[in-house]
C-alpha cells in the first residue's frame, strides 16, 4: 500500500472538470493553466507584431491608415501604431514570458524536483493564478478602452515615461497601470510561495547544494520579483496619482522630476529581464545535461552564478539612460558594472559547453531548442557589452540595434527555453508523445525565421534607423523587408506549434515510462508514474531516489 501511495495506482483522479480547473489548489494543474494562458496571450502579442512588421515591409504607410486597413489613400494612423508597440511589449514581458517560465514551469516541477508534496500554500498558488487572468484581462481591457487622440488604447511604449503617459487622455492608460498592479501582486505572492517552498519543504538529505539547478534558478527569481517589483507598484501608483489627482511626482512645473520615474522604473526594469531569463537557465541546464548524456559541468558554480546574475541584476539599472544627462561619473560605474554580469553568464554558456564537450549528444527536439538557446544568447549578449559602453550607445541608444539585441536575449532566448522546456516535459506532463519529426520541422523554422528576423535590425540599427517609428526613409527598405518575411516565417512556426500540441494531445501515442529520455534525466520528476497523479510525495522520497552521486 505504501508503495502504491507513492505511485498513485490505488485511485483516479476523483475531481470533476470545473472543480479540477477553476478551484485548483494543485501545484501541477496551476502550472498547466499557467502555460495555457499565458501561451493564448503570447499569440496575441505575436498577432500584434505579424501587423507591425507588414506594415514595415515597405517604406510608406500601407496598412495602418485611419481611413482602415489598406485604404487609399491613406492618412496615416500613428496612435494605433503607438498602440501596437506598447501592448506588444507590455503584453510579452508581464503576460507572456514570465507566466510561462515562473508561474507554469516553475509550479509545476519546483515542487516536484525538490520532492514536496504540493507548494506551501496552495490557496494562494491558486490566487496568483486568477490574479494573472484578472491581470490579464485588464491589460486587453485597456486595449479596447478608449485612449489618446480620441481612440482606443495608450500609445505610450511598454516603460509608460511620463509626460507621455501623464498626458495620454481616456481610461485606457489608467486600466494599464491596473493591469500591471493586478499581474504584480500576482507574481509577488508567487514569489513568496516558491521561496517558502523551496526554503522549507525539501525532501530529507536534499540540502542547498543538491538541489537541481531548475529549482534553484526558480529560488534566485522568487527574490528578483519580491524585491523589484514592488517598486514597480510605487512609480505606477505615483503616474495614477500624477494623471488622477493632481500631484507632481514628474511633472518639473510642480517640482518633480520625469528623470525620478526613470530611474524607479529601471530599477525593477532591470532585474525583470534576469526574471525572464534565469528560470530558461534552468530549463536549458537539464535539457543539455540529459541529452548530452553528462552530468551537468561545475554545478557549484552554476549555482553561484545564477546567484551572482540575481545580485549584479540591481546595480545596473541606469545602463538604460545613459542619454538621459547622467554625470560621467554615474555613467562610468554603471558601464563598468554592466559589464561584470557578463563573467556570471559566461560562467554559465562555457559549462553548458563543457556539459556537451565529450558527451554522446542526441539531437531531440529539447535539444535542439537549446542548442538554438546557446547560440542566440550567447549572440545577444554580445551585442549587449556592445551596448553597456555608454560611448558607443550614445550612437545606438534607441534604433533598431537595441531592439535587435534584446530580442535576440529574450525572443531567442527565452522563449527558446520555453520551447525546449515544453517539448522536453510534454510527455510527462500530459502522457502523450509529441511528433519529433514535427518538432524539428518547428525548430528549423523558427529557428531560420527569427535569425531572419532580427539578424538584419543590427544592421538597420548601425545605419541609423530609430526604434517605434511606424515609416522610414527608403535607404531602409531592403533590411525591413527581409526582417518581415523573417517575422511571418516565425508566426508560422508558431501557428505549426499550437498544431503538433493539439494533435499530440487528441492522437499522440501514449506516453507510460516514468523516464521517456535516458538515465541522466535523474531529477525527481523522472521518477513519479507519467502523467504524474493528483497527489505526489504523500510519503517523501528516499534520498537514493534522487541523489544520483555523479550530478554533483
Amino acid at each position: 500500500m505504501a508503495d502504491a501511495a507513492i505511485h498513485g495506482h490505488d485511485h483516479e483522479d476523483q475531481r470533476g472538470f470545473f472543480t479540477r480547473w477553476f478551484m485548483s489548489t494543485n501545484h501541477k494543474d496551476i502550472g498547466i493553466l499557467y502555460l495555457v494562458v499565458s501561451a493564448i496571450v503570447g499569440l496575441i502579442s505575436v498577432l500584434m507584431t505579424v501587423y507591425m512588421r507588414l506594415e514595415l515591409m515597405h517604406p510608406g504607410v500601407q496598412y495602418m491608415c485611419l481611413e482602415g486597413f489598406m485604404a487609399d489613400p491613406c492618412t496615416p494612423n500613428g496612435h494605433l501604431w503607438n498602440v501596437m508597440i506598447t501592448y506588444h511589449g507590455v503584453l510579452m514581458m508581464f503576460f507572456v514570458v514570465i507566466p510561462a517560465l515562473f508561474g507554469g514551469f516553475g509550479n509545476y516541477f519546483m515542487p516536484l524536483q525538490i520532492g514536496a508534496p504540493d507548494m506551501a500554500f496552495p490557496r494562494m498558488n491558486n490566487l496568483s493564478f486568477w490574479l494573472y487572468v484578472a491581470g490579464t484581462s485588464l491589460g486587453v481591457a485597456s486595449l479596447l478602452s478608449p485612449g489618446g487622440n480620441d481612440q482606443l488604447g495608450s500609445g505610450v511604449g511598454w516603460v509608460l515615461y511620463p509626460p507621455l503617459s501623464t498626458t495620454e487622455g481616456g481610461m485606457s492608460m489608467d486600466l494599464a497601470i491596473f493591469a500591471v498592479h493586478v499581474s504584480g501582486a500576482s507574481s509577488i505572492l508567487g514569489a513568496i510561495n516558491m521561496i517558502t517552498t523551496f526554503l522549507n519543504m525539501r525532501a530529507p538529505g536534499m540540502t542547498l547544494f543538491k538541489v537541481p539547478l531548475f529549482s534553484w534558478s526558480i529560488f534566485v527569481t522568487s527574490w528578483l520579483i519580491l524585491l523589484s517589483l514592488p517598486v514597480l507598484a510605487g512609480a505606477i501608483t505615483m503616474l495614477l496619482m500624477d494623471r488622477n489627482f493632481g500631484f507632481t511626482f514628474f511633472d518639473p512645473a510642480g517640482g518633480g522630476d520625469p528623470i525620478l520615474y526613470q530611474h524607479i522604473l529601471w530599477f525593477f526594469g532591470h532585474p525583470e529581464v534576469y526574471i525572464v531569463i534565469l528560470p530558461g537557465f534552468g530549463i536549458i541546464s537539464h535539457v543539455i545535461a540529459t541529452f548530452a548524456r553528462k552530468p551537468i559541468f561545475g554545478y557549484l558554480p552554476m549555482v553561484w552564478a545564477i546567484i551572482a546574475i540575481g545580485v549584479l541584476g540591481f546595480v545596473v539599472w541606469a545602463h538604460h539612460m545613459y542619454t538621459v544627462g547622467l554625470s560621467l561619473r554615474q555613467q562610468a560605474y554603471f558601464m563598468l558594472a554592466t559589464m561584470v554580469i557578463a563573467v556570471p553568464t559566461g560562467v554559465k554558456v562555457f559549462s553548458w559547453i563543457a556539459t556537451m564537450w565529450g558527451g554522446s549528444i542526441e539531437f531531440k527536439t529539447p535539444m535542439l531548442f537549446a542548442f538554438g538557446f546557446l547560440f542566440l544568447f550567447t549572440v545577444g549578449g554580445v551585442t549587449g557589452v556592445v551596448l553597456s559602453q555608454a560611448g558607443v550607445d550614445r550612437a545606438y541608444h534607441d534604433t533598431y540595434y537595441v531592439v535587435a539585441h534584446f530580442h535576440y536575449v529574450m525572443s531567442l532566448g527565452a522563449v527558446f527555453a520555453i520551447f525546449a522546456g515544453v517539448y522536453f516535459y510534454f510527455s510527462k506532463m500530459t502522457g502523450r508523445q509529441y511528433s519529433e519529426f514535427w518538432g524539428k520541422v518547428h525548430f528549423w523554422l523558427f529557428f531560420i525565421g527569427a535569425n531572419l528576423t532580427f539578424f538584419p535590425q543590427h544592421f538597420l540599427g548601425r545605419q541609423g534607423m530609430p526604434r517605434r517609428y511606424i515609416d522610414y526613409p527608403e535607404a531602409f527598405a531592403q533590411w525591413n523587408l527581409v526582417s518581415s518575411i523573417g517575422a511571418f516565417i516565425s508566426f508560422a512556426s508558431f501557428l505549426l506549434f499550437f498544431g503538433i500540441v493539439i494533435y499530440a494531445l487528441l492522437r499522440g501515442a501514449r506516453e507510460t515510462r516514468n523516464n521517456p529520455w535516458n538515465e541522466y534525466a535523474d531529477t525527481l520528476e523522472w521518477t513519479l508514474p507519467t502523467p504524474p497523479p493528483e497527489h505526489t510525495f504523500e510519503q517523501l522520497p528516499k534520498q537514493e531516489d534522487w541523489d544520483k552521486g555523479h550530478a554533483h
